[in-house]
């Protein structure tokens, strides 16, 4: 029932990170990141303006690390890539770490074109596949349930309304088939080995991908360096917890991939740090949590804490996120005890701190 695209808008304080590249490719451009791999961008428009996706070298081909929108204008900047940096080499396959459709958009079209294979987490395709299936649905009863619970008023309501069922109208139609990538994996690319390192919260099952050879991380959306990830509960699971699962994950990663690599993330640049911006990602959420907490003192509406976790103002494009990421935090606190929930007569849920 997930409507419209991720994209963050809360952000804690941003750690201290270095930026080895100057700038990033232009347009039907790339940017050599170390032997057999190169970094090129996919147009997005809006606030995030571009996403970054990733070429490795594999034997007489490449290997394509996510893939952008789907339509013309992606499709016309892949037309230039490979007439371009990628010198028109084949496709051998399409990984994609998570079924945003800024990631997963193109890789039908990429598939098909090249007759090669999908590679992603099983959770991942699974989910984008039952989202795409809402494309022309009315949205359904349990979705505006969940919105009025959070406090939504029928204005916003409507404008849900009209809105639901346009996640598939940002993909090319997916692939029918795919290969499972799975937490722990090594896959061969090319001359090197990448591990497959899984997070959640901001997705189901996010693969991010470590190759220890060249000491390189391509994260996803999992860890971004000038950005918070945005991880919502959804009317799919009300009750959901992904902040913990976000939380935990973030903390595992830093257990298994060492300070010292480059991180390659989907949006804004390459960047070194990555256990201090870990670090600052919990710690910032930690912060939102415990002003969460804090305002809870007297019963609350979802709608009622943006100000609290949120540094931008929440217009009626950003309700459904901010509220998703809302109901992560309160849900977060009522599974460590600190909050409970009850709902009124009008169906409207209330949070307040735990005594």
């Amino acid at each position: 029932m997930r409507d419209g695209l991720e994209e963050t808008i809360a952000e804690p304080v941003a750690s201290k990170l270095t930026y080895p590249f100057e700038q990033g490719p232009n347009a039907g451009e790339a940017v050599d990141i170390a032997p057999g791999v190169k970094w090129l961008r996919m147009p997005l428009g809006g606030a995030l303006a571009f996403i970054n996706v990733w070429a490795l070298a594999d034997g007489d081909g490449w290997a394509i690390v996510d893939t952008g929108m789907g339509g013309p204008d992606t499709r016309q900047a892949w037309r230039q890539a490979f007439d371009g940096p990628l010198a028109g080499k084949r496709v051998t396959r399409v990984l994609v770490t998570h079924m945003h459709p800024d990631h997963i958009g193109m890789a039908g079209w990429l598939t098909r074109k090249y007759d090669c294979r999908l590679w992603i987490s099983r959770l991942e395709f699974l989910m984008c596949r039952s989202l795409a299936a809402d494309t022309g649905r009315e949205a359904p009863a349990d979705a505006l349930t969940f919105y009025r619970a959070a406090g939504w008023d029928e204005e916003a309501i409507e404008h849900y309304r009209s809105r639901f069922g346009g996640f598939g109208r940002a993909l090319h139609a997916l692939p029918d088939s795919f290969q499972r990538l799975s937490d722990g994996d090594e896959v061969k690319i090319g001359e090197h080995v990448w591990r497959v390192v899984v997070g959640s919260g901001h997705s189901p099952e996010h693969a991010c991908l470590y190759c220890p050879a060249l000491n390189l991380m391509i994260s996803g959306d999992q860890v971004l360096p000038r950005i918070s990830s945005n991880v919502s509960v959804f009317p799919t699971e009300p009750q959901g917890d992904p902040l913990t699962d976000w939380l935990t994950s973030l903390a595992r990663i830093k257990t298994r991939v060492p300070d010292e690599v480059l991180v390659l993330p989907a949006h804004n640049d390459p960047f070194f740090g990555l256990h201090g911006r870990i670090d600052h990602l919990i710690g910032g959420h930690e912060r939102g949590l415990t002003r969460l907490r804090n305002l809870i003192a007297e019963p609350k509406r979802a709608v009622d804490v943006f100000h609290v976790l949120f540094r931008r103002k929440i217009d009626h494009n950003l309700l459904g996120m901010a509220t998703g990421e809302s109901l992560a935090h309160l849900n977060c606190l009522i599974e460590r005890g600190q909050a409970v929930r009850s709902r009124d007569e009008k169906g409207v849920d209330w949070y307040r701190a735990a005594a």
